[in-house]
């Protein structure tokens, strides 16, 4: 609880921060937390119990069910907040302990202001359209990145017109020449538990795991979810490197295959992600000119993550940019 209360305080939650500070106080006093989330001890710590828990609460104020914590989430104040918190965690003890299973699923499309950077740079250099495979792509949002529009520190890119702009935050280098417009032959993902944005239940999920006080982040998901309501998506419930190997097996002449993530190896376990990279390895192994295969990640390095193109063939693993959890702000490199 308390290393994820230091990383929401990194990242902008001050709400969020002192009430992981507060739970975990309940937790080591045997309280309403301890009740809820008592037998997880050995939950790994990448598997974000105290967001899963929030997540959980955090539903029950946005369905209505807890109005008076959904205005304490409002007014932003974390002493208030944990206040009635308490209380709601007494009363829906049991249905918390079992809504606590959910997996987090944040699909934060403000990384795409970084991962943009990684996709325009593999379509100026091999000069073909992109065929787009997201893993841990959890309702597909960011694999409608075309349809966002990017402004900031004088870039800009995408349609004028799109339902959601994100600021991009350059921090250091200016933006590279890159090219104007891209072409997207497919949009294809996967997820452990894939969640469809065009519905109710898939829209509320979606609100339900951002941070109650960062207004930002809930603004840009609404308008992510306008976009994927007229810009479909191909998602499966699969494994990632039996989905990777699937996928990268398929012939795809004429086409750079561009296979992405961002901040979801931690989530994997160790088999599956050294099964998952080596999938990707392989393929790249077979990749040609004409069909082309790019790996781009957005992963934890430290206070930041790092953005990283391997482009094959060639195979040479680059650091493009070091970048801010949410996406903004961008160095480039």
């Amino acid at each position: 609880m308390r290393w994820q209360a230091d990383a929401c305080r990194m990242i902008g939650s001050p709400l969020y921060a002192g009430l992981l500070e507060r739970i975990a106080e309940d937790v080591e006093a045997e309280g309403p937390a301890w009740e809820i989330m008592r037998g997880r001890e050995a939950d790994p710590r990448f598997s974000v119990l105290g967001l899963r828990l929030l997540g959980a609460v955090n539903r029950l104020a946005l369905t209505g069910r807890e109005p008076r914590l959904a205005a304490a989430y409002e007014e932003g104040r974390a002493g208030e907040a944990w206040r009635r918190l308490e209380d709601v965690l007494r009363r829906n003890s049991a249905e918390l302990r079992d809504s606590i299973d959910r997996p987090v699923q944040t699909n934060e499309v403000g990384r795409c202001a970084a991962l943009i950077f990684g996709f325009l740079a593999v379509a100026g250099e091999t000069g073909l359209p992109l065929r787009l495979l997201e893993v841990g792509a959890s309702a597909g949002l960011n694999l409608r990145w075309d349809r966002f529009r990017y402004e900031g520190n004088g870039f800009a890119w995408g349609p004028v017109d799109s339902p959601l702009t994100l600021a991009v935050e350059l921090d250091g280098e200016a933006a590279p020449e890159l090219p104007g417009a891209v072409e997207v032959t497919a949009r294809r993902g996967c997820d452990a538990a894939p969640v469809d944005p065009t519905t109710e239940e898939g829209e509320l999920t979606l609100l339900t795991y951002i941070w109650p006080d960062q207004a930002e982040r809930i603004a840009r998901m609404r308008a992510a979810l306008e976009v994927a309501r007229a810009e479909p998506v191909t998602l499966e419930r699969a494994s990632a490197a039996a989905w990777a190997e699937r996928m990268l097996a398929e012939p795809a002449p004429g086409q750079a295959t561009v296979i992405y993530h961002s901040i979801v190896s931690q989530y994997l376990s160790d088999a599956e992600r050294e099964a998952l990279f080596g999938a990707i390895r392989a393929a790249g192994e077979r990749a040609t000119p004409d069909a082309p295969l790019a790996w781009l990640r957005m992963e934890p390095a430290d206070d930041r993550a790092d953005l990283e193109l391997t482009l094959w063939p060639g195979g040479e693993d680059r650091r493009l940019a070091r970048v801010g959890y949410h996406g903004s702000p961008v160095q480039l490199l």
